[in-house]
C-alpha cells in the first residue's frame, strides 16, 4: 500500500508542474521587465521579474487565459497567448514578432504565425489602397487594384478558416474566430424574385453578431477583440441610441451569459460603467437601470448578482435607488403637494392643465440659483406663459430660510408657482406627521404625501438648481438643463424656432446644470 501511494505521488507530482512562461530577448541587457495582461482593450501590469542575460521567467499559475506580453524598457512590449500552458519563447529585436522563435508552446505555434501573417497582409494591403486612392473610379488601374485588395482579403479570410478548423479548443482559434464576421445569407425574394425585406441584411447581422463568441470560455475578455465588438455592438451603427433601445439589447446580452463568469462580470461592469459616464441627457436611464437588475437585487442564493463587488461599496451604488428610477426620462414623477407663499394655500403639479411644465428646485441662498431663477422669470414672462408652459418652482424655505425665500420671490418678482415645504409645515410634520400624509387604517383625508415632505430625498436633490421638463401628461422629457436649453428645447417642441433667442448659451450655467452629484 506504502509503495502504492508513493507511485502515485511520483506520478502526481510530475504531471501537476507550475506553468513557466519563459522568454529569451537576444541582446538585452539585464533589466527588470513586466508581464501585461490585457483586461478588455486596456493592458495592466500582471507580473514583474529580472532579466538576466536576455532570459526571464514568470510563473503561469499566477496568470488567467488571455493575450499577455512582456514589457521592456523604452514602452517596448511584445504580445503572446498564455492559456495554461508552458511556454517558451526566443526573439531579438528591433521586430519582435517577425523575429520570434516558439520553442514551446502549442497557442503560440499557431498565433504567432497568424500575427505575423496578417500583419504582413495588411501592409499589402494599405500600400495597394494608397496607390488606389491616387486614382479616378475610371482609370483601367483603380479596378485592377481593387482585385488585388479583394484577393487579399479572400487569402486571409481562408486562412482564417483553415486555422479554426484545424486548432480547434485552442484559445487562439476562438479569437481569431471572434475577430471574423458573420457570413450573411441573402435576403429572401418573393414569386416576382423581390427582396422581402430591404433590411434583412442589418437585422440579420445584428441578431447573429456574436454567433463567432464561445460566451463560455473566460479567456475571450482578456484581449481587445471582445471588447472592440462590444464598443461596436452597442454602437450608433448597431443600436438606436435611445435609452430604452439600449437597455433592451444591454438585458438580452447580459441575460445570456453565465452570471458567475469574468464575461458576466466584465459585461456588466463596462455597460453600466459606460452609461453612467455619458454626458448623453438620459442614458442615465441605462445606468440605474443596470444597477436595479444587476447589483442592488438579490439572486437566488440571496446575493447581489454583482459577485466582484465589496459589500461596502453597495451602499453606495444603491443609495436612494427606488426614487432614482422614478426620475428618468420618460417616467412619471412623484406629484408634489406644497404650501405657497401665504404659508395656507396647497398646490400641485399634477392637476396643472399646462402643455409642458418645468419643475424648478432652488435654494434662495444659492450663488448660481440666484442668478438662474431671474433668468427663469424673464423666459417665463415673455416667452413661456402666453404658450401655456408653466413653471413650478420648488424653493427652501425652512428655518431663516422661508423669510429669504419670500423676499427673494418680492424682489425679483417671480411671477411663476412658488412652493415650500414652509417653515411652519415642517414643524408640524415634525411634531404630528399623521395629520399631513395618509397613513395605514385612517381613512381621513390628507393634504399632502410623504413625497412631498421629504421632496428632497424624493427628486435626488443635494445641489441647486434643478430642472426637469414635463410634457402634458407629466412624463419627464428632459432634466439637469440651463435656462438657454430650456429655451431651445421648448421653441423647437412647439414649433418656435424662428423666435429670437433671449438667452445665449452660458457654458458655466450649462456645465453646472448637468453636473451628477
Amino acid at each position: 500500500m506504502n509503495k502504492l501511494i508513493f507511485a502515485l505521488l511520483i506520478f502526481i507530482g510530475f504531471n501537476v508542474s507550475a506553468q513557466k512562461i519563459r522568454v529569451k530577448v537576444i541582446g538585452q541587457k539585464d533589466t527588470t521587465v513586466n508581464l501585461i495582461k490585457y483586461y478588455g482593450s486596456k493592458l495592466y501590469y500582471a507580473d514583474t521579474a529580472e532579466m538576466k542575460n536576455g532570459e526571464v521567467v514568470f510563473d503561469g499559475k499566477k496568470q488567467k487565459p488571455g493575450i499577455v506580453g512582456l514589457l521592456l524598457p523604452g514602452q517596448k512590449y511584445f504580445e503572446f497567448i498564455y492559456n495554461n500552458e508552458d511556454i517558451q519563447l526566443e526573439t531579438s529585436g528591433p521586430d519582435y514578432m517577425t523575429n520570434m522563435k516558439v520553442k514551446k508552446s502549442e497557442e503560440n505555434k499557431v498565433f504567432i504565425p497568424y500575427v505575423n501573417f496578417i500583419s504582413n497582409r495588411k501592409s499589402e494591403a494599405n500600400k495597394l489602397g494608397e496607390q488606389r486612392n491616387k486614382l479616378k473610379k475610371e482609370d483601367p488601374q483603380f479596378k485592377t487594384l481593387t482585385d488585388q485588395m479583394d484577393a487579399i482579403n479572400k487569402e486571409v479570410e481562408t486562412y482564417q478558416k483553415n486555422l479554426i478548423e484545424q486548432s480547434k479548443g485552442k484559445l487562439v482559434s476562438k479569437i481569431v474566430k471572434m475577430s471574423m464576421e458573420v457570413e450573411i445569407p441573402e435576403p429572401p425574394k418573393d414569386k416576382n424574385d423581390s427582396i422581402i425585406d430591404k433590411d434583412f441584411k442589418f437585422k440579420y447581422y445584428r441578431a447573429h453578431y456574436w454567433d463567432n463568441v464561445d460566451f463560455m470560455d473566460d479567456a475571450l475578455v482578456n484581449n481587445p477583440v471582445f471588447h472592440n465588438k462590444m464598443e461596436f455592438y452597442f454602437g450608433k451603427n448597431m443600436i438606436l441610441q435611445h435609452w430604452d433601445t439600449v437597455i433592451h439589447y444591454a438585458f438580452d446580452f447580459c441575460d445570456r451569459l453565465n452570471p458567475k463568469s469574468n464575461m458576466f462580470e466584465y459585461v456588466v461592469g463596462w455597460i453600466t460603467s459606460t452609461y453612467g459616464k455619458s454626458e448623453i441627457m438620459g442614458m442615465d436611464k441605462v445606468y440605474l437601470y443596470m444597477l436595479d437588475r444587476y447589483y442592488c437585487t438579490k439572486n437566488s442564493e440571496g446575493k447581489s448578482p454583482a459577485f466582484w463587488v465589496k459589500e461596502d461599496k453597495f451602499e453606495e451604488l444603491c443609495d436612494n435607488l427606488k426614487n432614482k428610477l422614478n426620475l428618468v426620462v420618460g417616467v412619471r414623477p412623484p406629484n408634489l403637494i406644497m404650501k405657497d407663499t401665504t404659508d395656507t394655500k396647497w398646490q400641485d403639479f399634477y392637476s396643472l392643465k399646462s402643455e409642458y411644465t418645468i419643475l424648478y428646485f432652488w435654494d434662495p441662498e444659492c450663488g448660481h440659483c440666484k442668478k438662474t431663477t431671474p433668468k427663469l422669470n424673464e423666459l417665463y414672462l415673455k416667452k413661456l406663459k402666453a404658450r401655456n408652459v408653466e413653471v413650478f418652482s420648488v424653493g427652501k424655505a425652512i428655518g431663516k430660510d422661508f423669510d429669504n425665500w419670500k423676499k427673494f420671490i418680492r424682489e425679483n418678482k417671480l411671477e411663476f408657482i412658488n412652493v415650500a415645504v414652509t417653515d411652519k409645515l415642517y414643524e408640524l410634520a415634525k411634531k404630528d406627521p399623521n395629520s399631513l400624509v395618509p397613513v395605514f387604517g385612517d381613512n381621513r383625508p390628507k393634504p399632502t404625501t410623504l413625497e412631498s415632505l421629504n421632496y428632497q430625498t424624493t427628486y435626488d436633490i443635494f445641489s441647486t438648481p434643478v430642472v426637469y421638463i414635463l410634457d402634458k401628461d407629466k412624463n419627464i422629457i428632459a432634466k439637469r438643463v440651463s435656462i438657454s436649453q430650456i429655451e431651445d428645447m421648448l421653441d423647437h417642441l412647439q414649433n418656435k424656432n424662428d423666435e429670437p433667442k433671449l438667452f445665449p448659451p452660458d457654458k458655466e450655467e450649462d456645465e453646472h446644470m448637468q453636473k451628477k452629484d
